[in-house]
């Protein structure tokens, strides 16, 4: 069975290329079939980008609200969802994810520790940790980060039913070996 991500956005980016690149079918899905309640399609994760909180950048959080609970039962079922940074200054973007967080939009260069690189962590691999570009860092959730900057959480990983959150403000693509693995480790599940 191939694997298959639902890139979430208005058009298709670069980033759609750089998962194909790497072996993974990727659909766009944008916020208006995101939100329509009959859209129907099996994936293994669900990806959102950098700035889909942000309305100059995308009109994505609007139809990410209005599909919570499908994304909830998407994760509960074993699908994977990897989340960006929302690229604005309003600590309740996140308000659709199946767990509290909260966010500060601070963007700058940080050297990001991961206690556990094979994990969530792996999505360092292509990179110098010392250097990492992130647009943030969360607050108001519950648990221990899976990456920090300077004891902020720039990196969340939680375990939802069958299915994985991982959570990121760090921005850059997640390295070719952390992507093939947390999409593949995803069930093909029906969004």
């Amino acid at each position: 069975m191939s694997c298959r991500a639902g890139f979430v956005w208005e058009t298709r980016q670069h980033f759609c290329r750089y998962l194909e690149d790497c072996g993974i079918a990727c659909e766009v899905i944008t916020p208006h079939l995101l939100a329509a309640p009959f859209f129907r399609g099996t994936f293994n994760c669900l990806i959102i980008p950098t700035g889909f909180g942000n309305p100059q950048y995308s009109h994505v959080l609007p139809a990410l609200r209005a599909s919570e609970g499908r994304i909830e039962r998407f994760v509960e079922n074993g699908g994977n969802l990897l989340v960006f940074g929302a690229a604005i200054d309003k600590p309740d973007t996140y308000d659709w994810l199946p767990f509290p967080l909260q966010y500060h939009h601070d963007y700058g260069e940080r050297s990001v520790a991961c206690p556990e690189p094979g994990n969530a962590g792996g999505i360092l691999a292509d990179y110098d940790a010392g250097c990492i570009e992130c647009d943030g860092y969360f607050t108001g959730y519950n648990g221990t980060p899976a990456g920090s900057s300077a004891d902020r959480a720039v990196l969340l990983d939680e375990k939802v039913g069958s299915g994985r959150v991982v959570v990121t403000s760090i921005h850059e693509y997640p390295s070719r070996a952390f992507i093939a693995d947390f999409c593949s480790s995803g069930t093909q599940t029906l969004f």
